[in-house]
């Protein structure tokens, strides 16, 4: 599966025992990763920490479906859906306006894509291969500056997820209601207790 490539290759630096900056001084580059040689408490305040920055507030778990629909009224439907799908098949990753890229099933299915608009790049609109909403990733105002969260809501306005972006290499990801899932490190993902558990080879 291609990864979308601007926005989710979403998030260096890392912690340093258990003192931690203001969000606006946090972690700064340069540091090297070290989860797995981390003291267990270490590692739970890390967690909680960036779980802090993006849930501090608990209305952008769930915005009302009606509320959302119209705030992303002009984007429910890609009115360019031909044009994409033609594009991102044929191996396109932009145009003039927008930065694109497919998801695939077996590298030549398309079944998913996913559009941000040069003008506009802390959203990123995902729809499915008939040009229908699916996702909308939306960024911190610090984007593209590093650090800086992105949430990830479905198209009836429920949270999907949301990841904290250290770095281009290091990334905390958070199920909807703030569980934990891993810290991503370059191409490993580790959980709590420093298991590694997945990896990837488009980080």
């Amino acid at each position: 599966m291609k990864k979308f490539c601007v926005v989710i290759a979403i998030v260096l630096a890392c912690l340093t025992g258990s003192v931690y900056a203001e969000e606006t001084k946090t972690l700064t580059a340069g540091v090297e990763f070290n989860w797995v040689n981390m003291l267990q408490f270490q590692r739970d305040e890390a967690i909680e920490h960036y779980k802090q920055a993006i849930f501090s507030n608990e209305d952008v778990k769930s915005i009302k479906k009606k509320e959302f629909r119209k705030t992303y009224e002009d984007f429910l439907k890609d009115e360019k859906q031909k044009t994409h799908y033609r594009l991102i098949s044929n191996g396109a990753t932009e145009t003039k306006e927008a930065s694109l890229c497919g998801f695939f099933i077996n590298d030549d299915i398309l079944y998913s894509y996913a559009i941000q608009y040069k003008d506009n790049p802390r959203f990123v609109y995902y729809y499915t291969a008939f040009g229908k909403l699916a996702y909308v990733d939306i960024s911190s105002e610090k984007y593209p500056e590093y650090p800086y969260y992105s949430r990830q809501y479905r198209a009836n306005g429920k949270l999907s997820g949301a990841i904290y972006f250290v770095s281009k290499d290091l990334q905390y990801v958070y199920e909807p209601d703030g569980k934990f899932k891993g810290v991503w490190y370059k191409e490993k993902m580790f959980d709590r207790n420093a298991k590694q558990i997945l990896t990837r080879n488009n980080w």
